[in-house]
């Protein structure tokens, strides 16, 4: 029989949950990039969390583990250049370099909302392939292989 693990979360609920102005923030930024719920928002802060503890860590390690890692990191799309970059990332830059947030930005839809209903209608093309996952981490290097289906019969 296969190897049965329990599934962990890859985010953390907020500690206190009626906070009316982190609610309110989360408000902002669900409708300006689209999101199903607050949670993708807490996976956004999760990641954000990881990578400023992986830059921490690298503070006493070699130069070259440091070039990497901003290697790494400027690939899938952020602009950091050291350390202090890391440690200043906002959620909203990982959420910027989401599969939905970069068809809208592209204007492949007008609205974030239609975005999202055209990947999950699997009418998403990246690199010749259909992804129906709106929160896609888009690298650098298939930001410009991004397509939309071709449909018979409509005109646009």
């Amino acid at each position: 029989m296969g190897d049965v693990r329990r599934k962990h979360n890859r985010y953390s609920r907020p500690r206190k949950l009626f906070d009316s102005a982190r609610i309110a923030e989360e408000n902002k930024i669900k409708d300006k990039f689209g999101l199903k719920n607050k949670k993708e928002i807490w996976k956004g802060n999760a990641r954000v969390s990881d990578l400023r503890n992986r830059a921490k860590s690298l503070i006493p390690r070699s130069d070259k583990e440091k070039q990497e890692f901003f290697a790494r990191l400027q690939s899938m799309g952020l602009k950091v250049a050291s350390i202090s970059d890391v440690l200043a990332l906002k959620t909203e830059d990982l959420l910027n370099r989401r599969l939905q947030t970069i068809i809208l930005r592209k204007e492949l839809a007008k609205t974030p909302l239609e975005a999202r209903q055209l990947i999950t209608h699997k009418n998403v093309f990246v690199d010749g392939r259909i992804v129906n996952i709106p929160s896609f981490m888009v690298t650098r290097d298939l930001e410009n292989k991004i397509s939309l289906k071709v449909r018979k019969g409509v005109t646009q």
